[in-house]
């Protein structure tokens, strides 16, 4: 098993004739971020079920911090923090003694309680309101609560199942900021499903790609980046005429190039210089007001995966 954060082998699991998930092979080291992508119904939270052991698997096994999800979940599980669709935050209590009231559930002793629900709550930024009814507090306010009390009794391994859904752009930007302080912080494995790629360009450090429950690629945000292209740059700026696009496509710099909303896409073969690039647009009679250079992003990089599994 080695030193493995979770090892799964061709595992599988269906709900009559749907294939939630298919031949399932994983290995995820520990002290990662690892980002779990796919859309709506490609069997994110389903492989959550069966790596802490909530759900029996069809076919095929997996290990979660070197103990059997079918045999040993009893051991799973509380060495395991997981925030899934269910916040698992009581509304009518304040919010130290919803940390105080699952810190006595892990038999935390009473003054390590205090010391870590204080040090989790000034991370958190929340420290000062701790008094008030969970209940009044906003969405993204109770996500951080919620988040708290996953890693409450410090387990090596979080799940964490979409935990931005829902929010506005301004608190989950606010949430994956504190997630990344506290996992570095902390020092845990953390496994993060999301849809939002953004998110998993952020925080993780490895990313797999799942779709109708198949795993489609797995590696580091930039290795998934390179497999959708080389490298590419964007200029934005006025007068890109279907001429000069043409102008640009014929460059031997250049792989491919498009213009849309006052940009120019330019796809470029491997780590060419670009100013012959831009004295060409430049020539062709363009304004040209900002460069930039790239890879291809994760969305697209997800994107073409996806397309290519079709």
């Amino acid at each position: 098993m080695g030193n493995l954060a979770i090892e799964t082998d061709n595992l599988s699991r269906a709900f009559g004739q749907v294939r939630a998930v298919e031949q399932l092979n994983l290995r995820v080291p520990p002290g990662v971020v690892f980002g779990f992508l796919g859309t709506n119904g490609a069997g994110k939270t389903t492989t959550i079920r069966l790596l802490l052991g909530l759900l029996e698997p069809t076919e095929g096994s997996a290990r979660v911090m070197g103990f059997d999800t079918r045999r040993e979940a009893d051991e799973i599980r509380p060495r395991t923090g997981a925030l899934l669709e269910h916040p698992g935050i009581y509304e009518r209590l304040s919010a130290e003694d919803n940390l105080e009231f699952y810190g006595r559930i892990w038999r935390i002793p009473a003054a390590e309680r205090r010391t870590r629900i204080k040090e989790l709550l000034t991370h958190l930024g929340v420290w000062e309101r701790r008094k008030e009814r969970a209940g009044t507090w906003s969405r993204g306010m109770k996500q951080k609560l919620a988040v708290a009390r996953a890693i409450l009794h410090r387990p090596p391994l979080i799940f964490l199942d979409e935990p931005t859904a829902g929010l506005d752009p301004v608190a989950a930007a606010a949430l994956r900021e504190d997630l990344a302080g506290l996992t570095q912080r902390e020092g845990v494995t953390v496994f993060l499903t999301t849809h939002n790629l953004a998110e998993a360009e952020k925080l993780c450090g490895l990313v797999g790609v799942i779709r109708q429950g198949r795993l489609l690629a797995v590696g580091h945000p930039d290795e998934l980046r390179a497999r959708a292209g080389g490298p590419r740059a964007e200029i934005t700026g006025r007068g890109f005429t279907p001429e000069l696009v043409s102008v640009v496509r014929a460059l031997p710099q250049v792989l491919a190039a498009q213009a849309q909303n006052g940009r120019l896409m330019v796809d470029l073969r491997d780590d060419v210089p670009l100013a012959p690039v831009v004295r060409a647009v430049v020539d062709a009679g363009a304004d040209i007001e900002g460069v930039q250079r790239g890879a291809a992003s994760l969305e697209e990089a997800f994107l073409a995966l996806v397309e290519d599994s079709r």
